[in-house]
């Protein structure tokens, strides 16, 4: 059997207990992603062509984000670099506030490499946006900071 790049797509999500426009929020916003996920920092708002930065304590430096939409409580999509420093990967945030009050928010990620190293990204890169989602989650419903010191 041969593995495609296709086959390494992913997609991952969680619930929120808000509706989408604050948790679209929560990731467009650079001051409020720096509480959750990019605890080196963000800068820069998620908004259709903006070129922001973010920055991970817990790896090395920064890194340029290219945002190709963003629509307010409903898509974002940018790309980032691939882990091998090869080209990039194409994330796509979709908000569904499918009750009021309630928004599902899924995560996909494409564009891995079908190689060994590749496979192996896209395994940490599942575990790094459910982990997100689920950090996202306990700052909006009470504002603690669960990164710090997660992954070093």
């Amino acid at each position: 059997m041969t593995i495609t790049a296709a086959d390494m797509d992913f997609t991952v999500f969680c619930i929120f207990d808000h509706p989408a426009p604050i948790v679209f929020e929560a990731v467009a916003d650079p001051d409020q992603l720096s509480q959750h996920f990019t605890m080196g920092g963000a800068r820069g708002r998620m908004q259709a062509g903006a070129t922001v930065t973010w920055e991970f304590a817990d790896f090395s430096g920064a890194f340029d984000v290219s945002v190709i939409e963003a629509a307010p409580g409903r898509r974002l999509v940018f790309d980032w670099p691939d882990h091998a420093g090869e080209g990039t990967n194409r994330v796509t945030f979709t908000f569904d506030e499918f009750t009021p009050g309630r928004t599902r928010v899924e995560v996909t990620e494409t564009g891995w490499q079908p190689t060994p190293e590749g496979l192996q990204s896209a395994y940490g890169n599942v575990m790094g946006w459910s982990y997100m989602l689920a950090a996202m989650r306990v700052w909006l419903d009470h504002h603690i900071a669960t990164r710090p010191g997660m992954f070093r």
